[in-house]
């Protein structure tokens, strides 16, 4: 995989699968048709730490729930892409949009749906308990599984190397 840290100085961008990386895939179903997920509160302070900080945050993701929608926003992310088919295309768009370059972009995936996005990605990462084809395309293999720490894990490394961890702003939410 080589030093992967020093592509870390170039990221100012991060986009997230949501099942599989900000939870640990599981779905319970009520009766009525509700999903929940559980989230890792870890990951949802580094998250609203790096909003706070000025990176980018987004999420792509294949499902969607008002539960999602409601996670993500309270974390102050408001690039929200629920729904999506074609991941790459919403990949593609995002990059345009916001005129950057793949390799301002760490993303993490977990599952065949973000292959294709993880081979054009500057940074693919994925937690401990991806699929071995995702596994097989990242730079950086979280140590941490899907919704147990992985998205933590790497906005921590990023804003280590970039000297943005434990600054006075990291002491609340």
């Amino acid at each position: 995989m080589g030093n992967y840290k020093e592509l870390l100085q170039h990221i100012n961008t991060f986009i997230f699968d949501y099942d599989g990386v900000l939870t640990d895939g599981s779905v319970i179903t009520t009766n009525e048709g509700d999903a929940y997920r559980v989230s890792n509160v870890k990951d949802g302070y580094a998250l609203q730490l790096a909003v706070k900080k000025g990176y980018r945050v987004a999420v792509i993701s294949g499902a969607r729930s008002d539960s999602m929608m409601h996670r993500l926003k309270a974390l102050q992310i408001t690039d929200i892409f629920l729904g999506i088919e074609k991941k790459q295309e919403a990949f593609r768009s995002y990059l345009k949009t916001h005129n950057l370059m793949p390799e301002q972009v760490l993303y993490m995936g977990d599952d065949i749906p973000d292959y294709e996005v993880m081979k054009e990605a500057g940074v693919p990462t994925c937690p401990a308990d991806a699929a071995e084809e995702i596994r097989s395309v990242a730079k950086y293999i979280s140590h941490f599984n899907g919704g147990k720490g992985c998205v933590r894990d790497v906005i921590e490394q990023v804003l280590k190397v970039q000297g943005k961890w434990m600054n006075d702003d990291a002491y609340h939410w």
